[in-house]
This record gives structure tokens, C-alpha cells and sequence, in this order.
């Protein structure tokens, strides 16, 4: 039998709208004909195996494998359960499941099938296969998305798939189901109202889709660390099947990329987006990562913080040169809210407190979260010599900030009734904190009481007091 290789690879979204309400936003009809496009070009290539690397179906001990030949069910999304049900039945190549599980064991990797009857497959494994391969005439294998993987335990995962891949002779196709940015709206919205949730996340997706589209798809991967230090998205979404996907086509730069559709999903982005092996001619780019070929163990997989190499950005200040007070982890009393995408306090205090029907918010500031960065620049340096900054930038990140605390406790942007701001330089900076406030609270219509003061504990020009429905 001939060695096999990767034919080909996609990039696909996870959410359900595609399959069950196409018609009912433009942009969601747009991702339905890039699905469509891609199907065909995945029949026309002649491959014989589908591989999904699903976000959506997360595994806490290394990764899972489908092994049941014809897993039959009806899904139904749990955050989307409004747009209905999809009856599936897939054709699963259980022998490379099989195979792949083996090879993963060979590398040092934890890894099991799975091939029991009524096991659920995934939101994103279920759209992928019922829109790329709508009669089952290719056969594939999905597997999970390990929530503690690092690099080289993902890079060692694609790597012992290419094994199996090449020594079965399959011309195999590669598919990441997965989101871009994952925030998502948390109250109900009219589909034609669609958008990305943000600014920030939107910049960043067409970041992403502008390497991408340049067949730059190592550079995405390393990239999505500084992603994931920008906007709220979890690793497993960004970091991980970019990882894998650039595993599989040999960590390289210079593929033929073409992006199919980018649209919002309830929010959040979606993106098709073909990815050929043809070298493009655009150049290449030195894979700077350990090249490992064997998984020897996983290294702080239940520490908290990023992985050093993950924060270890010289373009960002690290935890402490802010020169501010050292940083806490929030406290766990009674009725607290906490979250990692939200900076850490300056004192011994939660995020928010949630109290019956209302959420108070401790004084939220712009800082970043896991990099303690200014948005727009601090206001001094660490001897205290002023420094220029963007009032604009730092009011946003401040609402941004507000917004992940928000939803970590359930509730959202949308019900604020209460702001106290506090701005350090009044003459200077309350038109432009103003002009950022009437773009986003301004709409949503709180009280509001802005105060001039001294000085914040950390070297920042803003800072806001919230009250919140539940």
C-alpha cells in the first residue's frame, strides 16, 4: 500500500445555526454556503478519511477517541435548544480509531476509545459531519480536546495520527471545529441583530483569518497565546486545534489559505476557512517550539497561570511593574464572583458580591487580565515620571473588564443600574471617558456619578463602582 498523507484542512464552526436556522440571519447563510463549498471541495479531492479535532467535546485525562462504527443520536445544543434537534448517524473508521489510540500509547501519550452505543457526539463534530459530509461517504474519526494539553502533548497527538495516516495509506483531510472568539450574547437576540460581541474579539478574529488566509498557519499558532491574553476565549477553543492543525501539516507557513466565510454566531465568530497543502510561495517561517516526538509528561498542568513560556511576552509588563501593591487572589466568601479573564485585586476582595437580586462590583480598573497591561499606557512610570495615555483605551478596557465580571456571575452588560467613575486628571480626560461611556453604558441607560480623585493604587486614569441586576 502507498504512503498516505494530508490532503487537506479546514477550519470549521461549532455552533448549530448553520445547520438549523441558515435562512434566518444573512451571515449565518453565508457560513452555510462556505460549509457547503467546503463539502465540495472535500468530495472533489478524493479523500477517504475525515478527521475532527472538536472543541466542543472536552476531556479532562488525555484524549478520546469515537470508536463505534455508527454512533446514531439526536442532538440537541444545550445553549441553543431553541433552533431544535439534529438526528445524526455517522460512519466512524473504528480500525484508525483503534490504530490511533495505539499510536498515541506508542508516543507516551493517555489516550482511549470510546465505541459504546447512546454515547453523545459533540455540537461541533455533529455540525461538521452533517455539513461536510452529508452521506456519509467518507468515513471518520473524531477526537477531544484535552483541557489540560499543552503543546507538546497536542503536537504529539497529530504527530502519531500521521503515523497511522501513512502507514494505512489514507488520504486524509483535517478538520479543527472550533470557535474564534467565544463570547456569546446572554440574553435572547433577534437573529437579524447578530454581531460580534466586541471590538477587541472582532480585530483579533480578522487577525487570525488574515494569517490564515496567507496560509500562515503556524504563525496563528503561536500567535493565539497573545490572543488568549487579549480576549476571552479559553485556551481549549484557540490555543489547542490551532496546535494540532499546524501538527498535522508539519508546523509550516507557507499553505494555500482561502477564508470562505467569517460571520457572527449568537456573538461569538465563525469562520470557514480552507487551508490546502500547496506550498503558496508566500515564504516560511522557523518553527520555534520544541520539536518533540515523544510525550515524556505534562509539566504544571494544574497551576492556575498560563505556562511561563505562554506569559512570557516582553511587549507586556509582567504581574508586577506597575510598581502598584502586589497582587491577590480574589477572596471565596459567601455569594463572591470571581474570574480569571478579569484582573486580579489590589486587595483582599472578590471581582463582585452577589446579594438577592443585585451584583455590587469592587472598583474595576483597566488592567488586563494575567498580564497586568494597561490598554492605552499607565499614567506614570515606575519612578513616577508622567507619562502620555489614552483615556479611550483605558475607559473601554474598564467596561470590557465590567462585562466578564458580569457574566461570570450570570448577568451581563445589559443590567447595570449604578456607576460610581473615578478619573484622576477631570480637565484632561472626562470628554473622551464620556465619549466611550456614551458609545456603550451610555446606552444602556444607568445612573452615573464621576468623581475627580488623587490617585489609583495602580498607575491607571479610571476606574468604575457597579451595581447590577442579577
Amino acid at each position: 500500500m502507498s504512503s498516505g498523507e494530508l490532503i487537506d484542512s479546514f477550519v470549521v464552526p461549532v455552533h448549530p445555526h448553520t445547520v438549523l436556522a441558515p435562512e434566518k440571519n444573512e451571515g449565518w447563510g453565508r457560513l452555510r454556503q462556505a460549509y457547503d463549498l467546503a463539502a465540495k471541495r472535500i468530495e472533489e479531492s478524493g479523500a477517504d478519511l475525515l478527521i475532527i479535532y472538536s472543541t466542543t467535546w472536552p476531556s479532562i485525562i488525555g484524549h478520546q477517541i469515537q470508536a463505534d462504527p455508527n454512533p446514531e443520536w439526536v442532538m440537541v445544543d444545550h445553549d441553543f435548544h431553541d433552533l431544535g434537534s439534529i438526528n445524526y448517524s455517522f460512519n466512524i473508521d473504528a480500525d484508525f480509531a483503534h490504530a490511533w489510540n495505539k499510536s498515541n500509547k506508542e508516543r507516551g501519550l493517555q489516550s482511549r476509545t470510546v465505541a459504546y452505543k447512546g454515547f453523545p457526539i459533540d455540537v461541533g463534530s455533529v455540525v461538521a459531519l452533517t455539513l461536510l459530509n452529508p452521506d456519509n461517504k467518507i468515513p471518520a474519526v473524531i477526537v477531544s480536546s484535552n483541557v489540560y494539553s499543552n503543546r507538546s502533548e497536542t503536537t504529539v497527538l497529530a504527530k502519531a495520527c500521521l503515523d497511522v495516516i501513512k502507514s494505512t495509506g489514507r488520504k486524509a483531510v483535517a478538520v479543527t471545529a472550533m470557535s474564534l472568539s467565544n463570547r456569546m450574547f446572554t440574553e435572547n437576540i433577534d437573529p437579524k441583530d447578530d454581531k460580534i460581541h466586541s471590538l477587541k474579539d472582532d480585530e483579533w478574529n480578522r487577525k487570525i483569518l488574515e494569517f490564515l488566509n496567507e496560509g500562515r498557519l503556524e504563525d496563528v499558532s503561536q500567535l493565539s497565546r497573545t490572543i488568549h491574553r487579549q480576549i476571552r476565549v479559553q485556551k481549549v477553543v484557540t490555543f489547542k486545534p490551532m496546535w494540532w492543525l499546524s501538527a498535522m501539516n508539519e508546523n509550516r507557513n507557507n499553505l494555500t489559505g482561502e477564508v470562505l466565510a467569517y460571520e457572527a454566531l449568537n456573538g461569538a465568530g465563525g469562520a470557514v476557512v480552507h487551508l490546502n497543502p500547496t506550498p503558496s510561495g508566500v515564504g516560511d517561517k522557523e518553527y520555534d517550539e520544541d520539536d518533540v516526538e515523544v510525550f515524556a509528561g505534562e509539566r504544571g498542568v494544574l497551576d492556575t497561570h498560563l505556562e511561563s513560556d505562554e506569559t512570557n511576552d516582553h511587549n507586556q509588563p509582567s504581574k508586577n511593574t506597575n510598581q502598584g501593591p502586589e497582587l491577590w487572589d480574589p477572596t471565596e466568601a459567601e455569594g463572591s464572583v470571581n474570574t480569571d479573564s478579569a484582573p486580579k485585586p489590589v486587595g483582599a476582595y472578590p471581582h463582585a458580591r452577589k446579594v438577592g437580586d443585585l451584583i455590587y462590583l469592587s472598583g474595576v480598573g483597566p488592567r488586563q487580565p494575567g498580564t497586568n497591561a494597561i490598554p492605552g499606557g499607565p499614567i506614570h512610570d515606575s519612578s513616577g515620571a508622567p507619562l502620555e495615555y489614552d483615556i479611550k483605551a483605558q475607559t473601554q478596557a474598564v467596561i470590557d473588564n465590567i462585562t466578564r465580571i458580569l457574566e461570570e456571575a450570570g448577568s451581563s452588560i445589559n443590567n447595570v443600574l449604578d456607576v460610581t467613575s473615578f478619573l484622576i486628571d477631570m480637565d484632561r480626560d472626562f470628554a473622551g471617558y464620556n465619549e466611550v461611556w456614551a458609545e456603550t453604558l451610555g446606552k444602556v441607560g444607568p445612573t452615573r456619578t464621576t468623581l475627580a480623585i488623587r490617585a489609583l493604587p495602580t498607575p491607571i486614569a479610571v476606574e468604575m463602582k457597579v451595581i447590577a441586576k442579577a
